[in-house]
This record gives structure tokens, C-alpha cells and sequence, in this order.
């Protein structure tokens, strides 16, 4: 393993699949622990790994061999979870969201801050060649100066393929807590940080049926608004209009576009890594396809982790931080808090834009 960052994985979730599959392949990392409270998961994914050893997570937290703790669990025990790494002197990379309010955000990179460790967090996605190649294009002032933008994630839910989906309908889930931080972290990289906000919401049902699997038809109660609304204004002064729904069938709507003052850009999904970066110029009725211009490339969840464990062995930035994941629950926070109360929300955090992945490098030598 020699210098590899250790990594202790801790939840056997859905998600843990696609880390499953990446993190054994990737530089400067080395897979040694696995936990979850179900410890026959545990096992099954141990055994995928080799070298792997399934545990409790109070031993993974304890472990010589474990330096970053990678903490898949549910959004409600995220913040339990990183304390507890964080107090036996481990780093930390959280799923998404870094937690289910800032107040217990704060105490995360606050208790890091003592402890001399990290904080990583997901989404990963955007360090991409999708939103790398849109970042290039804007950062070259291909489109001129960016004026607005138009990000929408609209399905009808979760509950139509999630076997057990009442985590997305309650505290800490609903459209934007789930897929706005995809969103928001591609806006943010694109455009830069935000200081204002406004927002609306709706709920479309009191209650959901569990729509495949043993429990099929089973009704569970919506407790967060599942149709979220509002317009972001950047520090650099552009203004993007946001929507993010669970009550939405069959729309035809972008995912992300950025509108300048020479041109425009459309920007793939950003829960995924690649995909066509698309230019419309000004003057120029057709749009043509930009070729890759930067981002890590066949990238997969984990690339996150390995490009921190490179800057933890050099001494830099790490990309997917959790002062960027901080500000990004801040917005989110703040748009459900705009929308309850009718009133615009300054926003009080702020976070560098994370630096660019240059095209073709790997996550241990950007």
C-alpha cells in the first residue's frame, strides 16, 4: 500500500456500489476497512475488495489502518458519524449533504479545525469533464460575461424505483437537499459563490406509495416540500433561476444552461461526470459541441477522495471541501427559509471556487 491514503468506508447503502467500484482503481488510495451496523453487508462488500476487513464502525473509527473515514450513510447520521471519525483523529469525506443543517455543519469543521483533520464532501461529479469543460469555456470568456443561468432537476420521485424511499420525504430530504447539491456545486464552480436568495415551495401530496419492490404500495407521509423554486444571485452578479422537483412528469427543460453577454453554454447533468458541453455563440443561430477542455476524465464517485488525498500528501486545497459543501447547504438552507418566510435570504457564508482540474491528469497529480 505504501504512502496510500487508508480509507474506512462506513455504510453499506445503495450508493456504496459505485465507490465499491472505483476506489480500488484509483492512485494513492488503499481500501482497508468496511462498516455498517448490518455487519453481514459489511461482510458482502469486504469481499469484494481484497484486503478488505469488515467491522463494526466503532472499531473502523478506532483502526491504525485507517486515515480517511468515507461516510455513506443516511443524511441524518452524516454528522454523527464524522464527529465520531473525527474525534479518533481521522479526515473525513462526507456524502452529500455535509449534514441536515448548517448549525451541525458548523460543528463539523469546527471540531476538524481543532482535530488538525480534514473535511471532504460529495458531489464529486463536477470535477468532470462536464462541468470542467463548461468552467474552461466560461473562465476563457468564450460566452463574455456571465449574466444568468437556468439549472432544473425535475422528476415525478424517488419512490417509483427506490425500494424504501421515505428518507427522501423527510428532514434532510426532498429535491433540493437530495439533488440540489449537484446543482448548486456545479453553479457554484461555474459562477462563484452566492450571497442572496429567494425562494418558494409546494408539496404536491401529503402522502407517497413505495412504488417497486417487497413493499410495493405501501403509503408513507411527506414531511418536506417536494417542488422548490427561486433565484440565486452570484457575487459576481449573475442571477440564476432555480427549480428542483419530486412533482414533475415528462418535462423539457435543461439541466443547466449559462447565459453571457456573447454567447451561451449548455451543461450535461451534473450528477454525472461527462457529457457534451454544447456553445451557442451571439449572432449565430446553430449550437455547436465544445470539445473536452478539462476534468478528470472516465471519472467515477471517489475521484473526490483521491484528489484529497493528494492534497492532503502535498499540502494544498482539496476540491470537493467541506467549506464548499458548507456553503452550498447554506443555500439551501436559506431558499427553504426564503420560502416559509416570503422574504429574500442574504446569505452569510462564502467559500473559494475550487481551483480547475486541468484535462488529462490524474487525481494524484493535479
Amino acid at each position: 500500500m505504501g504512502d496510500a491514503l487508508r480509507v474506512g468506508l462506513v455504510g453499506v447503502g445503495r450508493i456504496s456500489g459505485a465507490y465499491l467500484s472505483t476506489l480500488p482503481r484509483l492512485p494513492g488510495l488503499a481500501l482497508t476497512r468496511i462498516a455498517d451496523i448490518d455487519v453481514e453487508r459489511a461482510r458482502a462488500a469486504a469481499r469484494q475488495v481484497p484486503g478488505a476487513v469488515a467491522v463494526m464502525p466503532g472499531e473502523l473509527y478506532a483502526a491504525d489502518d485507517v486515515d480517511l473515514v468515507l461516510n455513506l450513510t443516511i443524511p441524518k447520521a452524516h454528522a454523527q458519524v464524522a464527529l465520531d471519525a473525527i474525534a479518533a483523529g481521522k479526515h473525513v469525506y462526507n456524502e452529500k449533504p455535509l449534514s441536515l443543517g448548517t448549525s451541525q455543519a458548523r460543528d463539523l469543521l469546527a471540531a476538524a479545525k481543532h482535530a488538525g483533520v480534514r473535511i471532504g464532501c460529495a458531489p464529486d461529479t463536477v470535477l468532470g469533464t462536464g462541468v470542467q469543460t463548461a468552467r474552461a469555456a466560461l473562465d476563457a470568456g468564450e460566452i463574455g460575461l456571465p449574466v444568468a443561468a437556468a439549472a432544473f432537476m425535475t422528476t415525478p420521485g424517488h419512490e417509483l424505483w427506490h425500494p424504501a424511499p421515505e428518507f427522501y420525504y423527510q428532514p434532510g430530504g426532498g429535491p433540493l437537499l437530495d439533488m440540489g447539491p449537484y446543482y448548486l456545486t456545479a453553479l457554484v464552480t461555474l459562477l462563484g459563490p452566492v450571497r442572496r436568495v429567494i425562494g418558494m415551495s409546494a408539496a404536491a401530496h401529503e402522502t407517497r406509495f413505495v412504488g417497486s419492490g417487497p413493499r410495493a404500495g405501501e403509503r408513507f407521509a411527506v414531511e418536506v416540500p417536494t417542488h422548490v423554486t427561486g433565484v440565486l444571485e452570484h457575487t459576481g452578479g449573475a442571477l440564476t433561476t432555480l427549480m428542483m422537483s419530486f412533482d414533475v412528469w415528462h418535462a423539457r427543460l435543461p439541466r443547466i444552461e449559462v447565459y453571457g453577454t456573447e454567447g451561451s453554454l449548455s451543461v450535461p447533468d451534473p450528477n454525472g461526470f461527462a457529457g457534451t458541453v454544447r456553445i451557442a455563440r451571439a449572432r449565430q443561430d446553430a449550437w455547436s459541441d465544445l470539445p473536452e477542455r478539462g476534468g478528470y476524465q472516465n471519472a467515477a464517485r471517489g475521484y473526490g477522495v483521491a484528489d484529497m488525498a493528494r492534497a492532503i500528501a502535498g499540502g494544498t486545497a482539496h476540491r470537493a471541501a467541506g467549506e464548499l459543501a458548507y456553503h452550498v447547504l447554506d443555500v439551501m438552507e436559506s431558499m427553504l427559509a426564503s420560502a416559509q418566510a416570503g422574504l429574500a435570504v442574504e446569505i452569510t457564508s462564502s467559500c473559494a471556487r475550487p481551483a480547475p482540474v486541468p484535462l488529462g491528469v490524474r487525481p494524484d497529480e493535479a
